[in-house]
């Protein structure tokens, strides 16, 4: 599998903006930094930034930075497709407008009990397995916000998957919403790799509790 220089990935989920405006100026200048330091990880999905995600992965990554120099995930997310026959048009687009020429990672996105329902009617895992094996996908995966019953059924029903995203970060181990130990678990049972989603909690570490914003102001 694709070498992950570093443990840290750059996501385009949130970027720095003017306004309504991305910075891309700034951006252009993250993604220099985090280059040179040595990561090359980045992710994107096209709902991310109301669609604007991908367009700016192009204009401040892809169209600046030679294609052996990162990794790239991209994703299929369940509100962009509603057959079979929209996913490889959806795909095409987003290698288009990513100007990736390929990806290193494309995830399933998002799935929970009922969006596998989905992808799994829509026949999207082997559109991936097909897509990949045009060289189009370098490995699939999937991004996952259940139970550890629903990935078991995944991961059992789809031996192809290469790598699993998950939701993991210290305090929500045990929490029943998201119970990111046991899921962990799941993926080392079925020895998948495990891609960690926000693990600073998307920034919310950002926004202390009042109790702790008390006790800082005393």
């Amino acid at each position: 599998m694709e070498k992950m220089k570093k443990k840290l990935g750059f996501g385009f989920m949130r970027l720095p903006m003017k306004g309504e405006e991305i910075d891309i100026a700034q951006t252009c200048g993250m993604v220099d930094e985090f280059l040179a330091r040595g990561f090359n990880y980045f992710d994107v999905a096209r709902g991310y930034l109301n669609s604007r995600a991908e367009t700016t992965l192009r204009t401040c990554l892809t169209s600046r930075h030679l294609r052996e120099s990162y990794l790239l995930t991209d994703k299929l997310s369940g509100g962009f497709f509603k057959t079979e026959a929209d996913i490889r048009p959806f795909f095409e687009s987003q290698l288009e407008i990513t100007g990736a020429g390929y990806f290193d990672f494309y995830l399933m996105h998002a799935l929970n009990a009922n969006q596998y329902q989905k992808f799994t009617e829509c026949n999207a895992f082997q559109v991936a397995q097909q897509l990949k094996n045009e060289g189009k996908i370098r490995h699939v995966g999937i991004s996952f916000h259940d139970t550890p019953e629903v990935l078991e059924q995944i991961l059992s029903e789809h031996p192809e998957i290469e790598v699993v995203q998950i939701q993991f970060y210290y305090a929500d181990l045990e929490d029943p919403k998201v119970q990111s130990l046991a899921v962990y678990e799941v993926c080392r049972r079925h020895g998948k790799p495990v891609i960690v989603m926000e693990p600073v909690k998307g920034g919310a570490l950002a926004n202390l509790p009042e109790a702790a914003g008390q006790i800082l102001d005393r």
